[in-house]
């Protein structure tokens, strides 16, 4: 079993990792390939102005991190195409049916990108353009391969003219349409070459060579070489097309058990549904199934007294049966009362947060998906959602409250920090006051909350402006409370000012507490943010570029929460997108280019 994925960066150690991996595999498959071009391959990535192109280095590995493959992938925004760079298996790993999956997660990239297709290099399946009947068989197999999938030689040019005297076997350059059946206009396809041979290959060719190559691009439209091979019609890889989903998805399938039938308790199932029936469609998740950790995760953010006592009173009562704290120790906070109607509110900061035996069982299952969710980011994802009730934000040290356990994304962002610095992003219509009171101290989690004012939203007594951290935290703590009227202009451009805080921070990881309550006719809210809203908070939140998981936390209008979520989504999405594409932007190999 093998996923693929793309590596973005070489910020983290597992990338860096599975790079080193790909590099090797560079020198193994490639020995004629200069040690700088190998060398070059992180610059690459973190460097698309030098270079001329955005680079998509997507792998093809295991959950342990033994990479199995890799495609390099060259996107040129200004002129729409896709160029396939590198493409190439572990030597040890040939036949697996991971070459096929790495090229269908190309074409699909190539489509994500409104590429006029793709275009590579592959060396000729002529025995005369050969230097061994050895060389000429792989060409002839490669070429087959990628005829499969309607990729041919283009013909009538001189793509295939040497530079020098001395040089034989110059390459073919292909095209894939991508299944469209469109034409390839001259005009286009000029600027095309121009591209890659200047900027691909930079120095290598003079001006004048150059010029005469894509002079010679005469036909309109440009024409593929007739097929040549007879093959059976390349089938759709299900396990390479599932795992190319940008967003990785941790759903907590224990929720249904905490239903909660009392009259006027929104935080129902019946959310969990609402958001999964647009999410499923829109293609843009793959899930994945959430694995346990140990408690211990829990007890770095919570108190292990309120813990304990959590899980004792909630195993103990009766199935069915809930306990609504009504008395709180106001004067006594020492002594805990032994009656279990007024010992539950030891801990508890409102009237209508119940204990009862489901309530522990989906609280844990929750913290396990938004671990599973981080630790899916830290293994490489760039995305990844964590779609859990109960919800976590308002859960304090030793404290619960406002329908809230366990702290969810704080939980997450803790086990993330020891990785490098973390930020949260709380973008519920109610203060995030869980995270703030955990990380109050600390300088290594930055805590920024987008909220309504506490004097007219829950939780009442924080979230004000003035709150900063303590201590070492001092500084790291940052809250904008906002009136109780708010559209989505003016959202936006305080979530671009919390953004700001963020990036002065510059954290590795960002964790976002998603709450839908901002939705216009939200229950609990006052705001008016539409699905286009949503999509634009996405869109700038994706422009971090930051790898970050996604917590579901409030949002109680069942009629719009799916709509919402999926443009919230598809609007990370494109942020993430565009914020990889640079203004504008021949070797051995397959590497595409020499292959």
């Amino acid at each position: 079993m093998f996923r693929i994925r793309r590596i973005f960066d070489d910020s983290l150690p597992f990338d860096r990792q599975e790079i080193q991996r790909v590099q090797e595999i560079l020198r193994e498959r490639f020995p004629g390939l200069s040690e700088s071009e190998v060398a070059d391959l992180p610059r690459r990535l973190n460097d698309p102005v030098e270079f001329r192109f955005r680079s998509h280095l997507f792998v093809a590995d295991n959950a342990r991190g033994a990479v199995r493959g890799f495609a390099m992938v060259l996107h040129d925004r200004a002129e729409r195409f896709v160029y396939l760079d590198y493409i190439a298996t572990d030597p040890q790993k040939r036949g697996s049916g991971v070459g096929g999956a790495l090229y269908e997660r190309v074409r699909e990239e190539a489509r994500s990108l409104d590429a006029l297709g793709v275009f590579f290099e592959c060396l000729p399946d002529e025995r005369e353009e050969c230097a061994s009947e050895e060389e000429y068989v792989q060409n002839v197999a490669r070429l087959r391969f990628y005829e499969r999938y309607g990729a041919r030689p283009i013909v009538n040019t001189k793509y295939e003219l040497a530079p020098r005297e001395d040089q034989k076997g110059m390459p073919y350059l292909v095209f894939d349409d991508l299944g469209t059946g469109k034409p390839l206009r001259r005009a286009a396809t000029r600027k095309i070459v121009r591209a890659i041979l200047q900027n691909r290959y930079r120095h290598a060719f003079g001006s004048s060579y150059v010029d005469e190559v894509v002079a010679s691009f005469v036909d309109d439209p440009v024409q593929l070489r007739p097929k040549r091979y007879r093959a059976p019609k390349a089938r759709e890889n299900p396990q390479g097309k599932t795992a190319s989903a940008p967003i990785v998805l941790v759903a907590n399938a224990r929720h249904e058990i905490h239903h909660v039938k009392d009259r006027g308790y929104v935080e129902a199932p019946v959310r969990i549904r609402a958001i999964r029936k647009d999410l499923d469609q829109s293609g843009l998740f793959r899930e994945v199934k959430p694995r346990h950790f140990a408690e211990s995760h829990i007890l770095a953010v919570h108190d292990r007294s309120y813990f304990e006592f959590f899980k004792r009173v909630c195993r103990g009562l009766p199935e069915g049966k809930s306990v609504y704290p009504y008395v709180f120790p106001l004067r006594n906070q020492a002594r805990a009362p032994k009656e279990l109607s007024v010992r539950a509110g030891y801990y508890c900061m409102d009237t209508f947060t119940p204990l009862n035996s489901n309530a522990l069982v989906a609280a844990l299952s929750a913290v396990d998906c938004a671990l599973t969710a981080a630790e899916a980011v830290l293994h490489g994802e760039r995305l990844a959602y964590a779609l859990v009730r109960p919800p976590g934000h308002h859960a304090e040290r030793a404290a619960f409250g406002g329908f809230c356990y366990f702290n969810n994304n704080a939980i997450a962002a803790n086990f993330l920090c020891a990785h490098g610095r973390v930020a949260i992003l709380d973008i519920d219509y109610h203060h995030g006051n869980g995270q703030q009171t955990i990380f109050y101290d600390r300088p290594d989690v930055l805590t920024v909350s987008v909220h309504g004012h506490p004097s007219f939203a829950y939780p009442y007594f924080s979230g004000f402006a003035e709150e900063n951290g303590v201590e070492q935290g001092e500084g790291f703590n940052w809250n904008l409370p906002l009136p109780e009227k708010v559209d989505g202009r003016r959202y936006g451009a305080v979530l671009s000012k919390a953004l700001r805080k963020i990036e002065e921070f510059a954290p590795q990881f960002l964790v976002v507490a998603l709450g839908l309550d901002t939705a216009k006719g939200d229950p609990t809210g006052t705001w008016s943010l539409s699905p286009a809203d949503f999509r634009a908070n996405g869109r700038r939140i994706g422009a971090a570029r930051l790898r970050t998981v996604v917590v579901q936390e409030g949002g109680y209008r069942t009629r719009n929460l799916g709509t919402n979520a999926r443009a919230f989504f598809e609007g990370i999405v494109e942020g993430m997108e565009e914020s990889n594409s640079p203004s504008k932007a021949r070797g051995e190999g397959h590497d595409a280019s020499r292959a």
